[in-house]
């Protein structure tokens, strides 16, 4: 096809550069070159349409092998986009089983340590309450052997009663804030428990949620095109 449009521009030019006849509007040109450059054109000719006939006969063909190749590709997007969907959802599930496990372990764990702080403050309250006791007996013990040995004197026996009074007082008080401060890192501990074990028990919805709702098939149909494209 070069060739064709190579004579043509040949036969242009020489058209151009012709010398003109006089009183008209044709010319003089040399009949061996147009004829020559003619002679080129038709033998370039043939060759050209023969080529756009095979296209033209092929044309069904490839049209033939493009639908199939795009059914066989879309197949295979379709399996792979399967493939991904059930791999999300088995991920999805064994994230579900692990999150629910170790909310188990935590509730398990939270359980202990909440049995273990119970019995270790009940067993340092008795003994507090024991050690109380045992104080508040002494002084008392104090106070009536200090009672007896003082009753002929009047103010020295009143002074020897503030003083019991005062250490009963000072022992009760002691016992009552020992109790107040067990309970308040009782109740510190289990708030810190609570809210660890409300943070697992969250994920867990989350994601339990989104199985439900199909979020993570989606993602993986919305990549499955593309992996088929590549």
């Amino acid at each position: 096809m070069y060739r064709v449009f190579e004579a043509l521009d040949e036969l242009v030019t020489i058209c151009e550069e012709a010398r003109g006849v006089p009183m008209t509007t044709s010319c003089v040109v040399p009949r061996g070159d147009v004829l020559e450059l003619l002679d080129d054109i038709r033998e370039a000719i043939p060759g050209e349409l023969d080529d756009a006939q095979d296209v033209l006969d092929h044309r069904d063909k490839l049209v033939d092998d493009a639908t199939e190749e795009a059914a066989r590709t879309t197949e295979e997007a379709r399996t792979e986009a399967d493939r991904l969907l059930a791999e999300a959802r088995e991920q999805a599930q064994q994230m579900i089983a692990e999150a629910e496990h170790e909310a188990e372990r935590v509730v398990a764990r939270g359980r202990r340590e909440y049995a273990d702080l119970t019995d270790r403050a009940a067993a340092e309250a008795d003994r507090m309450t024991e050690a109380g006791r045992q104080s508040y007996e002494r002084a008392v013990a104090d106070g009536r052997a200090e009672q007896q040995r003082l009753v002929s004197e009047h103010e020295v026996t009143l002074a020897a009663r503030d003083e019991a009074g005062r250490i009963l007082d000072r022992a009760a008080d002691d016992a009552h804030q020992a109790r107040t401060d067990c309970d308040h890192y009782v109740e510190t501990s289990l708030a810190e428990f609570t809210d660890t074990l409300e943070s697992v028990l969250d994920t867990v919805g989350r994601h339990r949620h989104q199985l439900r709702t199909g979020q993570v098939g989606a993602a993986a149909q919305e990549h499955a095109p593309e992996r088929a494209s590549a």
